[in-house]
């Protein structure tokens, strides 16, 4: 399957926007690990813009830098990939129910806790009425969000917004399930070649598991560590604009060969 990059966005750890981080990721610059804060939605009404959680918030940064400079984001579909979901509100709502007191869950964190409350709001803030998808896969997320993505754009012809962001689980929660830094990549996938492409993307589902790789670096330590930064080797060779062959994982017996070759 094959289609064109012609958006992207990262913030994580050290990496607070593409072209802040352009650098870092082409490895022309050193990566000093630091807070991840993701800024209010700017897109949503205030009213709107208060419910929103830090997962929410995060989702929607890098949605509207992908998408900074499209008039229409409205008609993009798209997918949203994560494997924690909003992980702070469902621990919230668990600690609600344990509590002996019966204290009252909250509707604007039931409604948040759902795993396309991001998708939710990014549609509510442009206005869209597109398909969308939203989907979890523990470490392999971010695969699964590509794969939905690449098939949308290959199947129907459509443009595609894929959007993957993770968080750490607050404890206790994160004793079972321990998340690196926050992080999340959004990518606008495109059937034709357009005036913003940075690359053609080929992908091909292998039922094999993940080839071993070699040690890495730090940025492929923070990868290890968060299921949205699985995005990290496809970022890196955008912003180093080289032609790369990349693997990532999906499942335990299943993996996504990609072919980058940059505009």
């Amino acid at each position: 399957m094959n289609c064109w990059v012609s958006g992207v966005a990262v913030l994580g750890a050290g990496l607070p926007g593409w072209a802040a981080s352009e650098a870092v990721l082409a490895a022309t610059a050193p990566w000093n690990a630091g807070d991840v804060v993701p800024p209010p939605p700017a897109l949503l009404p205030p009213t709107e813009r208060r419910r929103t959680s830090p997962a929410v918030r995060l989702a929607l940064a890098v949605a509207a830098e992908a998408t900074a400079g499209i008039e229409d984001r409205a008609a993009l579909e798209t997918v949203f990939a994560s494997s924690n979901g909003d992980g702070a509100v469902v621990g919230g709502i668990l600690e609600a129910l344990h509590d002996p007191a019966g204290v009252a869950l909250s509707p604007t964190q039931f409604h948040n806790s759902v795993h396309n409350s991001a998708a939710g709001y990014w549609h509510i803030a442009v206005g869209s009425t597109a398909p969308s998808v939203s989907l979890g896969g523990h470490d392999g997320s971010f695969a699964a969000g590509l794969l939905a993505a690449v098939m949308a754009v290959t199947a129907r012809g459509a443009s595609v917004l894929l959007c993957a962001y993770d968080l750490p689980l607050p404890a206790p929660l994160a004793a079972v399930r321990p998340t690196g830094p926050g992080f999340a990549a959004a990518f606008v996938l495109r059937p034709e070649r357009d005036a913003g492409r940075l690359a053609s993307l080929s992908l091909r589902h292998v039922a094999a598991p993940m080839p071993a790789a070699p040690p890495g670096d730090a940025l492929d330590a923070l990868a290890e560590g968060n299921p949205a930064a699985r995005a990290l080797p496809l970022l890196r060779a955008l912003a180093a604009r080289r032609a790369a062959r990349i693997a990532l994982p999906l499942a335990a017996d299943a993996h996504l060969l990609l072919d980058l070759a940059p505009c």
